[in-house]
């Protein structure tokens, strides 16, 4: 999964924009989206280094976050820190718990700021896995939208988006980690804070990555007799080339 990073440029572009584009570019761009590891060890060979170092600051927090949203779970980061305090020394492992218990508070409560919802039974049979859906709009009366939450593995079957006039959808990605893919066309990584726009008549899926939750607010845009054309599955051989 490619993974895009702006950090660097966001904190250092005019001071240092070399040290910025080698942060933002090689070390994320490319280091950090090799496919001989997984997000999720690239993820715990960087908590496990930080604590060693005893750099329990900003940072750590957030790769401490990006391990959550790459599939580390509570009881694996517990398990980690123990390990690594023998070697690394008790008083950083004290700190570095501290701050995990920050962020894994909420651990297991997936479905982003909204909540997880229950589960997605009318849409279940164009679905692979489960998915879990919470309206947050009523449709009758404004633009409809909907918090929807995808387990690992899970995404919907290729569809289409259809309308006389205007239609199509928005996704607003909140949490964890999924993929988007139009028809003919490479599959994107999506992670918080990126936004989908799907134009009707596009042919497409989406869904969470092999090991991590996922969860996107659906917005249906405003259209003319709208509706779904649900088709294939995305087949096992589609996806898992995509978590390599």
């Amino acid at each position: 999964m490619k993974v895009k990073q702006t950090a660097g440029r966001d904190a250092l572009g005019e001071f240092a924009p070399k040290f910025a584009q080698l942060n933002d570019d090689v070390l994320f761009g490319e280091v950090w989206s090799g496919d001989a590891l997984s997000l999720k060890t690239r993820s715990m060979l960087t908590v496990t280094t930080l604590v060693s170092k005893g750099l329990i600051d900003s940072s750590f927090q957030y790769h401490l976050q990006t391990a959550k949203a790459n599939g580390v779970t509570k009881a694996e980061m517990a398990e980690l820190l123990t390990h690594v305090a023998f070697y690394a020394g008790w008083p950083n492992a004290w700190a570095a718990f501290r701050m995990a218990k920050e962020v894994y508070n909420d651990d297991g409560k997936f479905g982003g700021l909204f909540g997880l919802g229950e589960p997605n039974t009318a849409y279940a049979r164009y679905f692979i896995g489960n998915s879990y859906l919470k309206p947050l709009t009523n449709p009758k009366e404004t633009v409809f939208m909907a918090n929807v939450t995808f387990e690992p593995k899970c995404r919907n079957n290729w569809h289409i988006h259809r309308a006389e006039q205007g239609g199509g959808q928005i996704l607003l990605c909140t949490d964890g980690c999924g993929w988007y893919q139009e028809w003919g066309k490479p599959a994107q990584a999506l992670r918080p804070g990126d936004v989908v726009y799907i134009p009707v008549g596009v042919k497409h899926w989406h869904g969470a990555a092999a090991d991590s939750w996922f969860t996107h607010i659906a917005v249906e845009c405003p259209g003319v007799n709208m509706s779904n054309e649900w088709l294939e599955p995305v087949s096992d051989e589609q996806y898992n080339c995509l978590n390599k």
